[in-house]
């Protein structure tokens, strides 16, 4: 089991100011509508197959298991990575109207964007997005000269954000999808 930072029980407790350190988890979409299929809609509206919902439901499992509970969500506005949003907010007992869409986590969006969005908040944070986006993001975080993970579909990268200006970070733990689906059963 990954170990948990302690959360305060209370609900007087107030809760953490934007910009203090927070645990952010990356998670990138599901599997979705091959590019090559002829009924391939355009990329921000390819949407998640029927396999890509089942495995990310199951993923969505082991966050539970992981007693992932973040107080903000933020996706890519593109149809596949706000679909695995949803679905993750139905697994975790999360109001989907909780997600917010942001470019800051589209496809070609520099990572020092999404880094300027997450300035705003505190606590736990969970992005959804696309690779090598999201990979690109953590090797920014983490000070790499080039990105060095490779988030499988559904999978999920955790890291704990110490500072955002300067942006400092260390990454926690990955976990692909099929590890996440073990820990879901």
């Amino acid at each position: 089991m990954v170990p948990q930072r302690d959360k305060p029980e209370s609900a007087e407790e107030p809760e953490e100011a934007p910009g203090s350190p927070m645990r952010l988890y990356l998670m990138r979409h599901g599997i979705a509508i091959d590019r090559e299929d002829p009924d391939c809609p355009s990329d921000p509206e390819r949407y998640l197959t029927p396999k890509g919902i089942q495995r990310t439901r199951a993923a969505a499992r082991g966050l539970r298991a992981l007693r992932v509970k973040p107080a903000a969500l933020l996706t890519s506005p593109f149809v596949r990575a706000v679909q695995t949003g949803e679905i993750v907010c139905e697994v975790l007992g999360l109001d989907p109207k909780q997600l917010r869409t942001t470019d800051a986590l589209k496809p070609e969006a520099k990572p020092a964007r999404l880094a300027e969005e997450l300035g705003r908040l505190g606590g736990e944070v969970i992005c959804f997005g696309h690779a090598p986006h999201l990979d690109e993001f953590i090797a920014h975080a983490l000070k790499a000269t080039a990105p060095f993970t490779a988030l499988k579909k559904s999978g999920l990268a955790c890291l704990d954000i110490d500072s955002l200006a300067p942006l400092r970070a260390t990454l926690f733990w990955l976990l692909s999808s099929r590890v996440l689906r073990r820990l879901g059963d």
